[in-house]
């Protein structure tokens, strides 16, 4: 595995050091090829202060911009965010050192931005031509050649952003058996119910949001029926009620993720909930920050968020520790990872440290 820059080993800008003997999880980054970045890194995490330390890397796929696990959590998949599109999986057989299982698959859309694995299948979310594939996955865990592709269609108000589709993320429901991909262009919400018996995914529905939004992620709360739908076009999140029985969304409200007043244009691009349901996260790019919105018992946003700096510059991603008490962001154009200790009080994150990832995207633990 190529150390992507001769950055292999070196420990975090904090001081703290991680232990790459040690039992932390490995952290798997995603990055911008085509920006200088080094594919896909391998960090161990250190389980007490959350320290990465890096260990290596492979730029065996272009643009692995978003990366997801195998529900065994032993095959790595990544998109290849290119005009072609193609979806790849890496063996995790010896897990510091991925091995790609084969070439990348073309997913038979453009730009693919997000992926997730459910059922039987391999979904990605294509967001230059407005589409979703389900590739079907092999024995050995490897993608198959696409077995079907869902076009969306529609657009929205922003004339440079919404002239067409641009579906950016695919999240199954937690009983796995629905699949929902949040479109930027159409304004809207796909709910894709999964045959039981082939796992290919039958449209159920479109749930529209407010025109002009531009939904780019969602993610469920673990403990009550909230689906919190994170914009990107306007700094909000819009609060859903997810009904599990009918596989239907509801729109109850929209949020600001900055308090009023913040003047500089921002686009929120990862959303992030604790496990006790108490706190909502979101990376903002452009104000470069964190935001914390404290959740009420039914899982509702009230008063002025929190906000604090992501450490670096233009957040792609954030993503919390299985732990719960480090969150960590990507920020893609300052090139690290920073990690922050979280408040499990009030969810206030505190920047402890990080390390340099160039063109950073993503980060996933196993």
């Amino acid at each position: 595995m190529a150390d992507g820059g001769g950055r292999l080993g070196q420990a975090g800008r904090s001081g703290g050091s991680g232990r790459p003997g040690g039992r932390g999880l490995l952290a798997y980054i995603g990055s911008f090829t085509e920006a200088g970045g080094r594919g896909i890194t391998v960090a161990r995490t250190d389980p007490a202060t959350g320290a990465l330390t890096l260990l290596g890397s492979t730029d065996a796929v272009a643009n692995p911009s978003y990366l997801a696990l195998s529900p065994g959590a032993d095959v790595l998949y990544a998109v290849s965010e290119t005009d072609e599109g193609a979806a790849a999986a890496f063996s995790l057989a010896d897990p510091v050192r991925p091995e790609l299982l084969g070439p990348p698959v073309p997913v038979r859309g453009d730009g693919p931005t997000h992926l997730a694995v459910t059922g039987t299948h391999l979904f990605t979310a294509n967001y230059g031509s407005g589409s979703v594939s389900a590739l079907p996955v092999r024995t050995g865990g490897g993608p198959g050649a696409p077995a079907a592709v869902m076009a969306h269609r529609g657009g929205g108000p922003d004339a440079e952003r919404q002239k067409g589709p641009h579906a950016h993320a695919v999240v199954p429901d937690p009983s796995g058996g629905r699949l929902l991909a949040v479109d930027l262009g159409t304004d809207s919400v796909w709910t894709y119910a999964l045959d039981p018996v082939t796992g290919l995914p039958r449209l159920q529905g479109e749930t529209p949001l407010r025109p002009g939004t531009g939904p780019r992620h969602l993610v469920f709360s673990p403990v009550n029926d909230r689906v919190y739908v994170l914009n990107e076009l306007v700094p909000s999140v819009t609060v859903c009620r997810w009904d599990a029985a009918r596989g239907t969304l509801e729109p109850l409200g929209e949020t600001r993720v900055l308090p009023p007043g913040e003047g500089v244009r921002t686009y929120p691009s990862a959303p992030v909930v604790s496990a006790d349901g108490r706190f909502l996260w979101t990376a903002n790019r452009g104000h470069d920050s964190i935001s914390v919105l404290a959740l009420d018992a039914s899982g509702d946003p009230g008063g002025v968020p929190e906000v604090v700096g992501c450490g670096g510059v233009w957040p792609r991603d954030l993503t919390l520790h299985p732990s719960g008490g480090h969150l960590y962001a990507a920020n893609e154009r300052s090139g690290d990872v920073a990690w922050f200790a979280v408040d499990a009080e009030t969810g206030t994150p505190r920047c402890a440290g990080s390390v340099p990832v160039p063109a950073a995207s993503c980060v996933v633990f196993a």
